[in-house]
């Protein structure tokens, strides 16, 4: 399977899907190994996992899991130990993984009570790879997208000529993009959200909740009831203007 890469011992490519982006208070729903022996032999398994928790519909809507799923899999807390032992002595591989997986796999570790040993290991991160080989920063995308050099890099006014001119491009590139500010804004935005800082969406039953942060899925009326010091403290943030008007708005419901 590997052309290019030697092993001197296994290494374990590992994937998580899980109910959020947040590593420390979100849950794996599941998780995919395969393990590659130094000889060449593959072993590749993948297990759901009852988080415990709701899935939220949007991470539904990214990876397709959803509550009843995973209603009668086990707990990673019941799988913590065999996937440890499976996982022992091998070096990891991933996508982000440096910055996701391997930190949400020892946030649910912990949860557990187990420890998950890092130390010790290779890890090698395909993201960190790609970002680092193919940058992604705005002199980058000027090459990309018309060919030119950024002459004058870091200078706002050079940056604010090539960002013009990579939208520009960028739109007659992708036939699909849309030629109004409107289209655009739409492409640029996540339509589900409320507010610009993405803060806060609506469930189901089209009731206001938190869609990230320490309150996510809570719906906006129990936290301005329960807790209105957290909405105060939004509003003393640096929030958009739009996100602190639904948070004062609650507030003033709740008073």
């Amino acid at each position: 399977m590997l052309k290019n890469i030697t092993l001197d011992r296994p290494l374990a490519v590992l994937d998580l899907e899980t109910t959020g982006t947040d590593t420390k208070i979100d849950r794996i729903v599941e998780v995919s190994v395969l393990k590659i022996l130094p000889g060449g032999e593959c072993d590749h398994r993948t297990r759901r996992v009852n988080p415990g928790v709701p899935i939220p519909p949007e991470a539904t809507a990214v990876h397709g899991i959803t509550d009843d799923d995973v209603a009668d899999c086990p707990t990673f807390r019941a799988i913590a130990p065999g996937l440890a032992r499976f996982l022992d002595g091998c070096d990891l591989g991933g996508f982000n993984i440096l910055k996701y997986d391997l930190r949400l796999l020892a946030a649910e570790y912990n949860r557990a009570g187990l420890d998950f040993p890092v130390a010790g290991r290779k890890v090698i991160d395909a993201c960190h790879i790609f970002h680092k080989r193919e940058p992604r920063d705005l002199t980058a995308a000027y090459r990309f997208y018309c060919g030119l050099e950024h002459e004058g890099a870091h200078g706002a006014a050079a940056d604010v000529l090539a960002t013009l001119a990579i939208l520009d491009a960028q739109v007659a590139r992708y036939d699909d993009l849309p030629t109004t500010i409107d289209g655009l804004h739409a492409h640029c935005s996540d339509p589900t959200a409320l507010d610009m800082s993405g803060m806060f969406g609506k469930d189901e039953d089209g009731v206001i909740v938190f869609v990230k942060g320490k309150y996510k899925g809570r719906t906006l009326e129990q936290v301005a009831g329960d807790k209105p010091d957290y909405l105060d403290w939004m509003l003393k943030a640096d929030f958009f203007d739009d996100t602190k008007a639904i948070a004062s708005q609650a507030l003033r419901r709740a008073g």
